[in-house]
């Protein structure tokens, strides 16, 4: 069973999800991303979630849960907020610019 697969990506105000056969479309204040699933996997839209579960029990569904998952959770991640590097500096004897 996967750990990451089981919960399911919460989705929070300003964004919405939609299903279209095995394409996910989350729409976003920061843009619209989508992701075709493999077939070996189920993915619902309930109120304000989106929950993915394997279909069967071989290998590859039970890789492409957890993998699709965090794919759907990385888009909601994607469209609410911008991307952002940060860069930290420990210790001493570094010579840095901005």
């Amino acid at each position: 069973m996967s750990r990451i697969g089981k919960k399911p990506v919460e989705l929070p105000s300003g964004v919405t999800a939609s299903v279209s056969g095995q394409t996910v479309e989350v729409k976003g204040p920061k843009g619209t991303q989508t992701f075709v699933a493999t077939d070996d996997v189920t993915i619902t839209v309930d109120d304000n979630s989106v929950s993915v579960e394997p279909r069967g029990n071989s290998k590859r569904a039970r890789q492409q849960w957890g993998m699709s998952r965090t794919v759907v959770a990385n888009m909601v991640h994607g469209v609410q907020n911008t991307f952002k590097k940060e860069l930290e500096i420990q210790g001493v004897g570094y010579r840095a610019a901005v």
